[in-house]
């Protein structure tokens, strides 16, 4: 493929740069359904208890999307390179999200947001991938926690969207900025990593390579579940803060649109900061269990602090917990490092896409289990406890990649 000339004398800067602006739009338009949940499916005839119980419908099967999406990607960006996913993906999800500007049923709008999940699903992993094999071992957490702090603020900026514009707009945009970005992709160039173990034998993109050896499939999982508490917060804890403010006596109207741009106004600063605390620290492990803390600390405000409370309490509590989910980046990055170049791309694919899917097909169901046995309150406090420790454990079980060397080839 033919390549636009690049702005940047440094192909690895606007590398960077164009991962970072493909996650702004991923962000967006993964986060656009939560924001804009209550008065998209009321315009669509819902209401009362119907706004919460089909969200969280349309939301699963936005997340089922991404979990199936991540194999897929994962795989092609290691058969076929990680270029053909960041052009692929990044289609498919905009003519998803215009598409979803015109839905006029809830049945609509979940085919709609598991189709766009499909595409959502490919551009992180592929973009961490890329900027991971491409950038020097010292600087490649700094890198990474560049493109997922710009990344993130996509959230905040299609809060802003919302404020100003009618639903089915905010879709229009999302997709509108995904072909402007596609365009952009133009100049970009593969991983050189990639290309010389493309140009040999060796078997590449098998997903199910990551579970023949039991010390492959540990590492694997331990990646996946050291993410599941980001997912804990931002799918239940922030997406329904609304709903957990009535049960804690806080009669204000909640605007979860707003907990959720508060969350990522602060899940970007942790992000753009844990890979320089990870630099410092001179690991990605001690990183983690201090992002874990402040996630820990506020969870217990969230259930103690905010009774009888005000919106802005709440406000301010989400963004706590998204200061602490705020690792994203270094999760992505410890992905892309445990694995070899022929399955690095399916490995930092499917694992943040598996933390996803998760929300759809374990917390979101253990949730709404538990609240046949107790109050909405306590089985949100319950599932927070039970991810957390999840969490923990597979922290404590993962290897540390900090400075690993990327030249070598899983067998």
């Amino acid at each position: 493929m033919n390549k636009l000339s690049s702005p940047f004398k440094n192909p690895v800067h606007f590398v960077i740069l164009v991962a970072s602006l493909g996650y702004f739009v991923d962000i967006y338009d993964l986060l656009l359904f939560g924001i804009i949940r209550i008065p998209s499916l009321k315009s669509l005839g819902l209401s009362g208890d119907e706004l919460m119980l089909n969200g969280e419908t349309i939301l699963k099967w936005q997340m089922f999307g991404l979990l199936i999406g991540g194999i897929v990607w994962g795989v092609m960006g290691d058969k076929k390179g990680r270029l053909s996913v960041l052009f692929g993906s990044i289609l498919l999800y905009s003519l998803a999200n215009i598409a979803n500007g015109f839905v006029q049923t809830v049945d609509q709008y979940k085919w709609v947001r598991f189709i766009a999940g499909i595409g959502l699903a490919g551009e992180l992993g592929a973009g961490i991938t890329l900027v991971a094999e491409m950038v020097s071992k010292e600087k490649r957490g700094i890198a990474t926690s560049i493109v997922a702090g710009i990344g993130l603020s996509g959230a905040v900026f299609a809060f802003f969207i919302k404020q100003n514009f009618e639903w089915r707009i905010c879709y229009f945009i999302g997709g509108g900025m995904g072909f402007l970005l596609l365009l952009l992709r133009l100049s970009v160039y593969e991983s050189g990593i990639f290309e010389t173990v493309k140009a040999t034998d060796i078997q590449r993109g098998n997903f199910f390579l990551l579970f023949t050896k039991k010390e492959r499939f540990k590492r694997y999982m331990n990646n996946i579940l050291i993410g599941l508490p980001t997912w804990l917060i931002i799918g239940v804890l922030v997406t329904f803060s609304n709903e957990f403010g009535k049960q804690m006596g806080i009669t204000e109207a909640i605007d979860p649109g707003k907990s959720i741009m508060f969350a990522y106004v602060m899940i970007s600063i942790g992000d753009l900061s844990v890979g320089f605390i990870s630099n410092w620290l001179k690991s990605r492990k001690k990183a983690l269990y201090l992002f874990f803390g402040i996630t820990i600390f506020f969870i217990i405000l969230y259930f103690t602090a905010l009774w009888n409370g005000t919106a802005t309490g709440m406000y301010i509590v989400c963004g706590g917990l998204g200061l602490g989910t705020g690792y994203w980046a270094i999760f992505v990055t410890m992905g892309a490092e445990e694995f070899g170049t022929n399955l690095r791309a399916t490995a930092a694919t499917t694992i943040p896409n598996m933390v996803r899917g998760l929300l759809a097909v374990f917390i979101l169901p253990l949730f709404e289990f538990l609240r046949h046995y107790f109050s909405y309150l306590n089985a949100g406090l319950i599932t927070s406890v039970i991810i957390m420790l999840i969490g923990i454990i597979a922290l404590v079980n993962i290897k540390e990649t900090f400075g690993k060397e990327l030249d070598f080839v899983e067998e």
